[in-house]
């Protein structure tokens, strides 16, 4: 079925919808923070509760809200839903503006809605398939802005390994010569390696170089919600691929992960943490999101089941050796709040609570009532673990009444001063908080 005959449709999807916004969660989200997440039965749902603000943009002078003792200050704008932010060796900083390539078919009423919501809520709109770079001037004076890389595929993760610039398109890994202080690449780059695209039903491709600077990581998303599309098409998705830079070689490190949209490595332990987006359908209180410290060769439950061994019946067929063998994630972020940037702190701008741990860039999903997530959090981490409940750093990116959408982080990055800087793609900004004046 297209998509014009969907639209027929399309009234009689709706008031299955608008009956479901009815549902409303009831687990507080401060019992599905931590190590052991509450945990309620799975629901099924026609049409699945729904609920998204209306983007409408920053107005003004409006801003984010930020907790006592920061500040908050806008270094660009006007960009085209800035996603993720690398901080250069020179303290440039790089803005990857995206979206998604639209190549998704629309064979559902599921998805139709769903397009039609994402673009209500502002995060459907044209992203700039390019790269800006920010410089902050010498003196006062807002930052320089400067397109420095375009021509590029639904971009997400970036990173630098000495001289070359790796920025994985949805569909490939590029490279390019990079030279310190330019603000503009103008060579095609070369392709190190291609990557999972068919459908791109999670079209984002999260990066990371490893500290010696030989292998990148790579975050796949799923290509469906729980493999309603045929596993067929799962092949290297749901997975954080190791990818050789000398030859461009790849090979699966960890499975089972339905959406890692965030790779950093934990400074104390030194291994790799992801944050994963789960599977959506089953209830405004199912399922948390989490990050977790990643195992190579770990597999963490996807599609057959959800942290750890919680079975999900509506996969077929069961897979009960699999389910035996997921590994329970360390930390649940609270059902649906989209975590889409991760940045283990280590400056010493901020005041001292905020350092050594983790801040999450929390984007907001429509599959819960009351919102969930819109908002950049903090966790605790002692000794390489993470400790305590996720404490709201950055919020009023969404309005009090749940009606308007002003905003929505992303991507988070370390400044060279040690300011904690943020992706909004709903607001089109980058923000910068630091420590506020004594």
């Amino acid at each position: 079925m297209n998509r014009k005959q969907w639209t027929f449709l399309l009234p009689t999807v709706l008031v299955a919808a608008l009956s479901a916004c009815g549902e409303r969660a009831s687990v507080d989200p401060q019992q599905q923070m931590g190590g052991e997440p509450v945990m309620p039965a799975a629901r099924n749902f026609l049409v699945p509760p729904m609920q998204v603000p209306d983007g409408v943009g920053w107005q003004g002078d409006g801003h984010p809200t930020v907790a006592a003792g920061l500040k908050i200050e806008k270094i660009a704008a006007a960009l085209m839903h800035p996603r993720q932010l690398l901080t250069l060796p020179n303290g440039d900083v790089l803005v990857v503006e995206s979206n998604g390539p639209g190549t998704e078919p629309v064979t559902t009423p599921k998805q139709l809605i769903a397009g039609i919501v994402k673009n209500q809520s502002g995060k459907g709109a044209k992203g700039g398939n390019r790269i800006t770079l920010l410089r902050k001037p010498a003196g006062a004076g807002p930052w320089e802005q400067h397109v420095f890389l375009e021509h590029l595929h639904s971009p997400f993760g970036v990173q630098l390994i000495g001289q070359t610039l790796y920025v994985a398109d949805t569909d490939k890994i590029m490279k390019y010569a990079y030279t310190a202080g330019t603000t503009r690449i103008a060579d095609p780059g070369v392709e190190l390696a291609d990557l999972p695209s068919t459908l791109n039903h999670h079209w984002t491709k999260a990066l990371l170089a490893s500290p010696d600077g030989k292998k990148l990581y790579v975050g796949v998303g799923s290509n469906s919600n729980i493999t309603e599309n045929g596993l067929a098409v799962e092949y290297r998705r749901a997975a954080i691929l190791e990818v050789d830079v000398a030859s461009g070689a790849s090979r699966v490190f960890a499975s089972g992960l339905r959406n890692p949209t965030g790779l950093q490595w934990e400074p104390q332990s030194g291994k790799l943490w992801a944050i994963v987006n789960e599977r959506d359908e089953i209830g405004a209180d199912l399922v948390p999101d989490y990050m977790t410290a990643v195992q190579e060769g770990g597999f963490y439950g996807w599609p057959y089941s959800y942290y750890g061994q919680h079975v999900d019946q509506r996969v077929q067929p069961q897979r009960p050796d699999l389910v035996q063998k997921a590994i329970k994630p360390d930390y649940a972020l609270a059902s649906h709040v989209a975590p889409l940037g991760l940045l283990f702190y280590s400056g010493t701008n901020l005041p001292a609570m905020y350092r050594g741990g983790a801040f999450i860039g929390e984007h907001g999903s429509w599959d819960r009532s009351p919102l969930s997530g819109y908002e950049v959090s903090y966790v605790r981490f002692v000794d390489g673990r993470p400790t305590g409940k996720k404490m709201p750093v950055v919020t009023g990116f969404a309005s009090v009444d749940e009606k308007s959408l002003f905003g929505a982080p992303v991507g988070l990055a370390q400044s060279a001063d040690g300011a904690l800087l943020i992706a909004d793609d709903v607001g089109n900004a980058v923000w910068s908080v630091t420590a506020a004046a004594p």
